[in-house]
């Protein structure tokens, strides 16, 4: 196992190389720079070609590509061309707040979709089916960013119960109740926009545990569906849940750009939109880069988790 985990951690090298250079040549070939978010209309062709060559946009392409590359491999993610603040110091402030809100909502969505992924199966083709089913369909359907303006319309605008900006009021930073009512509206929103997919695979692996030799077995010795359904399927389909988790990992950082930014969340979201407007190069590739790892260390997560998962691994293994 320990051979198998190294093999994958040297994978990620060349990978998020390709992935880098792939996403810094699509920066590169935009039709605009980082330099007119930041030029003035008093500047003239001097002043602008001096910023030019500030941040060494002046170099060729592949230049400037192996410059970060050297910068990224001293541990050092660089600065904001906007702000100018540090981007690991950016990063460490937000990907808290994001963790702390996708987290909750992810868990949530995950334990809702299991339940109803379980009778939607249990009652196939049945009208409890269906229903399951088409509330996950309009779920998949309705955008996650009109879902949110709904939710802010009439409890934050008509209702006016909870707050729809930021994660704190000014003053309140350290008020639970405070921090609550800034967090239900973009949870809420997170949560039906993560469950009906969770739902549909949670409903495909148990009915494909349906078609096993155990479950006939336990159906010859006249065990009742809720049985067989709590007791051997909910277990059985922990394993492709267990799997979802680990390919999940990404969502800790980028799961909820739409989200935070509709709501005003002080996470990575509103941090990589605005620095996408304004083509801000070192802080998307740092966020790309992040991302990126997590992914594929999110790939090596699930593959560890199945192999602790699933007992017949194991068996295969020592044979």
């Amino acid at each position: 196992m320990s051979r198998f985990i190294l093999k994958r951690i040297l994978q990620l090298i060349p990978m998020l190389l390709i992935i880098s250079f792939i996403v810094f040549s699509l920066i590169h070939l935009a039709p605009y720079d980082v330099i007119d978010s930041i030029t003035l209309p008093t500047m003239d062709k001097e002043q602008v070609q001096l910023l030019r060559e500030r941040y060494g946009l002046d170099r060729p392409f592949l230049v400037q590509y192996f410059l970060w590359l050297k910068q990224i491999a001293s541990g050092h993610l660089g600065y904001s061309m906007i702000s100018q603040h540090s981007i690991a110091d950016d990063l460490l402030a937000r990907i808290p707040n994001t963790i702390a809100l996708v987290l909750p909502a992810y868990l949530t969505a995950l334990v809702i979709a299991a339940i109803l992924g379980l009778l939607a199966a249990a009652y196939k083709n049945k009208w409890l089916d269906r229903l399951i089913e088409g509330i996950a369909s309009v779920g998949i359907a309705v955008p996650t960013f009109w879902f949110a303006m709904i939710l802010i319309y009439l409890f934050g605008y008509k209702l006016n119960l909870v707050p729809i900006i930021g994660m704190h009021t000014v003053g309140q930073e350290h008020s639970w109740s405070d921090y609550f009512a800034h967090f239900i509206l973009p949870y809420v929103t997170l949560t039906v926009a993560f469950c009906p997919e969770l739902i549909r695979y949670v409903r495909s692996s148990a009915l494909q545990q349906v078609d096993q030799d155990y479950v006939m077995v336990q159906r010859a010795f006249h065990a009742t569906k809720w049985q067989i359904f709590s007791r051997h399927i909910a277990r059985n389909i922990l394993i492709p849940i267990v799997t979802q988790i680990g390919l999940a990992l990404p969502m800790l950082v980028t799961g909820a750009i739409i989200t935070e930014t509709i709501f005003g969340w002080p996470g990575v979201g509103p941090y990589i939109m605005s620095a996408t407007k304004s083509l801000d190069y070192p802080v998307i590739m740092a966020v790309m880069l992040l991302s990126a790892s997590l992914v594929i260390l999110g790939n090596l997560l699930s593959d560890i988790l199945y192999y602790i998962v699933d007992p017949r691994i194991k068996g295969e293994k020592t044979a």
